[in-house]
């Protein structure tokens, strides 16, 4: 919806609201004409129910309201004696038009005094959980969102099974754009399955002061913008999402508004110049490893390396055999008259092989990829085993046709490419047939315009144009997980309005988090990483662990509790 698409719907509202209520602001001792005025007519209606002015303000904050208005209803037809548990329900299941009926058809009087306490222990229980839901979504959508890590393109800066704090008040919060939805959850009701959200209404982008902009090398918390998959590791059609119900994404920003940007052979260039990242990062890129003796997965595993994968050879599998493979995330096909089989880098436990019998044999090559931190490829390169080790680069110039943008006049890949422009606000480009294929995204899709081609000619909203102004600022978000990230150079541009936030603090992190398909493990196969627990994101040096403090912290605060309470019991 556009602006004055909102002001109609906001004015509509109001209407409605007079038309059921201004009989009851008549008898509650007001004047009819205060029902009809905005703003002022939700301060006259706390006052008529005896609560708080400052709840005004939760009704116009989008998903907060969806929780109030059902509390607002009950509140009112409560003020003029109609508390049964039946006519509560009633105004809620009829979006708040039983009040009509209150309004029009009932002969009720104001009780001025109502006590605002529940009657029930039910209900004194329903009146915590909203209020505490109403809080919880204010945090939730405002301020501090959790968020998990759930693939490697961080590693190992940030780790498969980190369960993160995201901040939304460093960059400014951006207020929800989809009007009605289920608060607390993301796009998906658990349990369920089904969209948590209506596509429609749609609020327009806004989003509230920031304290600081967006810097080059930051981790970034992301509405991931070619997102159209309804549950992760299901493969099914996909589904077009409003921009705050799409899947969200952590990368590390590269490349701000303004910049030209370039990769080469994995390194990021920014204005020409090699970007530094920061003393807590931990890059990693493919490397090959040579061995005569066999590149063997212990070897590996005693050098720290995480991210490989193993692969058993079987002389045949049965079909129970084969399906028990599967659904614990294993790949399996035939190769020649055996049948391999591909595991990650814990490779495929003794239980499971003995519980399905299976008889398999790990392949030990002499030529292996892997992918490896600067102090992984040190302490390889120090065992005498390892013959050498050598980086997996594209050359420049081959052309990977699934990466950004998807055009064969720029042969790229994920080793190299570039330069790029990134956008900015204000800023106008030429255009032509050559670079369309750079913005036809961002002026299409991300910026709202119709584009076609005729000839040599390029048309944007009937016009024939050979320039764009771009409408808002846009980011470059990398992995630092170089060769084994999903970022800006598959599917380019981070538009601003898809900006969530920035992760600032670690509260758990679990190892053996995912299985070998990348699916969320059972609960009880995590493994906690203790040295992680409550630890900061950014900063420098190392990172120290917290847990031990909070524990003390918390313990302190129970005795202090213990011996508080019984103080005032010997007083009593």
């Amino acid at each position: 919806m556009s602006a004055t698409q909102w002001i109609i719907f906001i004015l509509l509202v109001q209407v409605i609201h007079f038309l059921g209520t201004w009989k009851l602001y008549v008898k509650a001792g007001r004047k009819a004409w205060e029902a009809a005025v905005p703003i002022y007519n939700a301060i006259v209606l706390m006052q008529i129910i005896n609560r708080p002015k400052w709840w005004v303000i939760l009704l116009f904050i989008p998903i907060i309201n969806l929780l109030m208005f059902p509390v607002i209803w009950v509140e009112t037809i409560r003020s003029f004696g109609r508390s049964t548990l039946w006519e509560s329900w009633a105004v809620v299941l009829t979006l708040g038009f039983y009040i009509y009926y209150v309004n029009y058809s009932l002969d009720v009087n104001y009780i001025e005094d109502r006590s605002l306490h529940p009657t029930t222990a039910l209900g004194e229980w329903v009146s915590s959980i909203v209020f505490a839901v109403v809080a919880a979504t204010l945090v939730h959508t405002y301020f501090i969102q959790p968020y998990v890590i759930p693939t490697g393109s961080l590693e190992r800066t940030l780790r498969v099974g980190d369960l993160l704090f995201v901040s939304k008040f460093h960059y400014g919060a951006r207020t929800p754009m989809t009007a009605i939805a289920a608060p607390m959850v993301h796009d998906t009701l658990p349990l369920i399955g089904s969209p948590s959200y209506m596509n429609k209404p749609q609020i327009p982008y806004f989003r509230l002061p920031g304290f600081k902009d967006i810097k080059r090398q930051e981790i970034v918390v992301f509405s991931w913008p070619a997102d159209t998959v309804r549950q992760f590791f299901v493969a099914e059609q996909g589904v077009r999402k409003p921009i705050d119900k799409k899947s969200n994404y952590v990368k590390r920003c590269v490349g701000i508004p303004g910049d030209s940007i370039e990769v080469r052979d994995g390194y990021v260039f920014a204005n020409g110049k090699q970007l530094e990242l920061p003393d807590r990062a931990k890059p990693q890129f493919d490397y090959i490893a040579y061995s005569n003796k066999g590149v063997s997965s212990k070897m590996l595993l005693e050098s720290g390396v995480a991210d490989f994968s193993r692969i058993y050879v079987a002389q045949s599998l049965n079909r129970n055999q084969q399906i028990a493979l599967a659904q614990n995330g294993f790949r399996a096909y035939q190769q020649g008259q055996a049948v391999q089989i591909v595991a990650g880098m814990n490779g495929i436990p003794g239980d499971f092989v003995r519980q399905h019998r299976l008889a398999l044999q790990e392949v030990t090559d002499r030529k292996r990829v892997v992918t490896l931190t600067q102090e992984m490829k040190e302490k390889l390169e120090k065992n005498p085993a390892i013959d050498s080790l050598v980086r997996a680069i594209n050359p420049k110039g081959r052309w990977a046709s699934n990466l950004f943008p998807q055009n064969a006049e720029y042969p790229w890949n994920y080793s190299n490419m570039g330069a790029i422009y990134i956008p900015e606000k204000g800023k106008t480009v030429d255009l032509n047939l050559k670079v369309l294929p750079l913005y036809k995204k961002i002026i299409r899709e991300y910026e709202g315009n119709t584009l076609s081609v005729s000839g040599n000619e390029i048309i944007i909203n009937g016009q024939v144009v050979d320039s764009y102004t771009f409408k808002q600022d846009y980011y470059w978000m990398m992995g630092d997980n170089r060769d084994h990230s999903e970022d800006s150079r598959a599917w380019g541009y981070v538009p601003e309005n898809h900006i969530v936030g920035t992760p600032i603090f670690i509260w758990m992190s679990f190892d053996n988090f995912t299985d070998a398909a990348g699916r969320v493990n059972k609960p009880w196969k995590w493994k906690p990483r203790w040295d992680r627990i409550f630890t900061t994101v950014n900063g420098t040096g190392e990172p120290v662990s917290y847990f031990k403090w909070f524990l003390f912290a918390l313990a302190g605060y129970f005795v202090f509790d213990y011996f508080r309470k019984k103080r005032k019991v010997t007083k009593e």
